[in-house]
């Protein structure tokens, strides 16, 4: 089993575009997949109380060992129809509306939340707008900032834009090996940058976005070593270690007093602006 000795002992060997790749293989397992691996009794709940439900966010009350805590994760599916359904991992308004309200809830019932983010970015569709996209959005930031209740985001594929940021405002943030995580995708900033997407590679290669990039400049507190080439080869064995990592953060995190853990969390914010 891999150990949490290995988290920020790691080589980075690997060109940063061939971890874009590997993340977005479509046998990397989703974040349904991960939530089986961690959590026990897992409870689905629907809705944001004000428009309709999102599938792209699967939420929800679970155990991570004895803990109860409140989960919400992004899930892109497992094949073409539920990728469909689910959006590919691009919230709605609705969405971020629905993360809040359970956030909400689980401060009142001092459960701690747990993130999981693997999205492109926000759905950048018309009618996201029409229902308030970026204020929901901006809503999840301040809520999440100011909870006071201990808040661990993994980021367990792609972390795009305020997209993933909207569910990052967090205590701790871990990331897999080959995650990546950018304001950006790399074909956007080299169609933006340079006016040619076709040096999404060269831009990939500039951005900063992998999970080695980031423990460096000090934006995560881990990373979850894969084996055998990535999670869609062989999973099991970084999932159990992040069980491991999660059960002793959210422990550690449990005995700060409530203003405390906030103060901490939004000095470490500060930080990073």
């Amino acid at each position: 089993m891999l150990t949490t000795a290995k988290l920020c002992d790691l080589p980075d060997a690997v060109p940063p575009w061939d971890r874009v790749s590997i993340v977005r293989d479509t046998k990397r397992p989703s974040a349904l997949a991960l939530m089986d691996a961690l959590f026990a009794d897992f409870l689905e709940l629907h809705g944001d109380r004000v428009c309709g439900d999102d599938s792209a966010l699967v939420a929800g009350l679970a155990f991570l060992g004895d803990i109860p805590v409140t989960v919400l994760a992004q899930e892109r599916g497992r094949n073409l129809k539920e990728r469909q359904m689910r959006n590919f991992a691009m919230l709605h308004p609705e969405g971020y509306r629905k993360a809040k309200r359970l956030a909400l809830q689980a401060e009142r019932f001092c459960r701690p939340v747990i993130c999981i983010v693997d999205t492109p970015g926000a759905y950048p569709g018309v009618s996201a707008e029409q229902r308030g996209q970026a204020e929901a959005i901006a809503q999840c930031l301040l809520v999440f900032s100011q909870i006071k209740t201990p808040v661990v985001t993994v980021v367990l594929g792609q972390g795009g834009s305020g997209g993933a940021l909207a569910m990052s405002t967090s205590d701790r943030i871990y990331m897999f090996e080959n995650a990546i995580y950018s304001v950006i995708s790399p074909e956007g900033f080299a169609s933006i940058c340079w006016k040619d997407a076709g040096r999404a590679k060269e831009a990939a290669s500039v951005m900063k976005l992998t999970a080695h990039d980031l423990m460096g400049l000090g934006v995560i507190d881990g990373i979850i070593p894969e084996v055998g080439g990535g999670l869609h080869l062989n999973a099991e064995p970084s999932f159990l270690a992040l069980r491991g990592i999660l059960d002793a953060a959210v422990r550690e995190l449990r005995l700060l007093a409530p203003d405390r853990l906030v103060a901490e969390r939004r000095s470490k914010l500060r930080t990073l602006i």
